[in-house]
């Protein structure tokens, strides 16, 4: 069922009523500072910022968008079963090219083949945001909290319900349900984003001096579209945000829809 944007109260948009039960709190599950930065952009500045703890490797023969959409629910669901009363706003971002998972560069070498591979060619980056939000009328006799394992898998069978973009068409699906085990229940949402981008041919100088500046350390293959590395993009189709690493436009529904109301 699509999320459509509600219009709520005005309130401080990092707390929410909670079904009667006090205020709800808004947690972003990410140790980025770039999605800090992008939700401050639309006023919303979350009560808490936790770096969730997880395995990224990517499994074998995983294709990108599966995989962000595999590591953004597992990110979400490990501080939802920690913050029950939480809602949790987590992401993962994918450099792609073709079904090739790129890495995060943590040092030049990474940086560098990333660079060579993508240059003079387009490519996709996938933007996985997941929300978990408690229901706004908590399900009576349900006391429970889920294990971050039962968690985890009833959120990872939500994101793998998600269609991924297909062809060069810009697509983005959402899945909504209510089954999380969580203390008085929980909604999941979840939407994969894609962009298309093309890089100019790059020579060695180009690199050597991209390289210099460290913009690419801990970006997703090996470059940061909001600094010097923005010369080398003459064309890009769907969200800028969702290569800096979080759809505004989509994460602003996506919140408003769980209470969260950046207006």
């Amino acid at each position: 069922m699509p999320i459509l944007c509600e219009r709520g109260e005005a309130q401080d948009p990092a707390l929410r009523p909670a079904g009667g039960h006090g205020m709800t709190t808004f947690i972003l599950a990410s140790a980025s500072p770039r999605r800090l930065q992008l939700l401050g952009q639309i006023g919303l500045t979350p009560a808490k910022v936790i770096h969730p703890e997880i395995d990224e490797t990517p499994h074998k023969a995983e294709i990108p968008g599966k995989y962000a959409l595999r590591i953004a629910g597992a990110k979400a669901a490990a501080i939802a079963t920690q913050q029950p009363d939480s809602v949790i706003l987590a992401a993962d971002t994918v450099a792609a090219a073709g079904r090739r998972i790129l890495p995060k560069a943590e040092d030049e070498k990474t940086a560098r083949k990333c660079l060579e591979l993508l240059s003079g060619r387009r490519h996709r980056v996938y933007t996985a945001v997941c929300v978990i939000s408690p229901l706004r009328s908590p399900l009576e006799g349900d006391q429970t909290s889920a294990s971050l394992k039962d968690a985890a898998r009833v959120v990872g069978g939500i994101c793998n319900a998600v269609v991924t973009p297909r062809g060069s068409s810009v697509v983005t699906d959402v899945t909504r349900f209510r089954p999380l085990p969580l203390k008085g229940g929980a909604e999941v949402s979840v939407r994969l984003v894609m962009t298309q981008l093309r890089f100019l041919r790059l020579g060695a100088k180009e690199i050597d001096a991209y390289i210099a500046t460290g913009e690419w350390r801990g970006k997703a293959g090996g470059y940061g579209i909001q600094g010097k590395a923005e010369a080398f993009i003459p064309w890009m189709s769907g969200s800028y945000s969702n290569v800096v690493g979080l759809p505004l436009a989509e994460t602003a529904c996506m919140l408003a829809a769980a209470g969260i109301n950046p207006w």
